[in-house]
């Protein structure tokens, strides 16, 4: 597909509209932080655009049928690697855990390009998450499922403990950074 990541771009940006982050941010900037990301990491633009598209499927009304028909089998693979089974028979407090160890075993099974990708999305969300805790303190897991920091911690370090194969880069030497400075600062 020509002009695939561009499409990706135009796909999301309509998804995401109106979409706010936790933080309060417009939402489409994270996709786009996460793209960024990749892009230090790779120049396959399929990978590009799944990372712009990451979270479509969980966070909006697109499917993976949408994904499928609009950008080809490679796309929707890798964004359905990085989405989660989002129970909605369950608090999604309760369902946390579940979730997250899924997911890592999803990631485990992963190859390269989906640890990219993975890595692209955590290091975004903990760099939003480093902003906010450098102002708010601990008060800001108050705002996500689980609010426990301990738990947060283990899933990130669980994380990236999967993706060490991308130890030399400088997006995982800085992911691994925001781990020590959120989760291990002395309160």
């Amino acid at each position: 597909m020509e002009h695939l990541f561009e499409s990706a771009v135009q796909f999301a940006m309509e998804a995401h509209r109106g979409q706010k982050r936790k933080d309060g941010s417009v939402y489409i900037l994270h996709p786009l932080e996460v793209a960024t990301i990749v892009g230090t990491l790779t120049n396959d633009e399929a990978l590009l655009a799944a990372a712009v598209l990451h979270d479509t499927v969980e966070d909006t009304d697109v499917t993976a049928d949408d994904l499928l028909r609009t950008f080809g089998p490679r796309v929707a693979e890798l964004v359905a690697c990085e989405t989660e089974d989002k129970r909605p028979d369950m608090d999604p407090r309760d369902s946390w855990r579940i979730r997250k160890e899924e997911s890592l075993e999803v990631l485990g099974r992963s190859d390269t390009a989906v640890k990219i990708l993975w890595l692209g999305d955590k290091l975004s969300n903990l760099r939003a998450l480093s902003r906010t805790h450098e102002k708010i303190g601990d008060a800001v897991f108050a705002r996500f499922n689980e609010s426990d920091p301990k738990k947060q911690r283990w899933y990130h370090a669980s994380v990236l403990n999967e993706i060490r194969e991308l130890s030399d880069s400088p997006a995982y030497r800085e992911y691994e950074a925001l781990i020590h400075r959120i989760f291990d600062s002395e309160k």
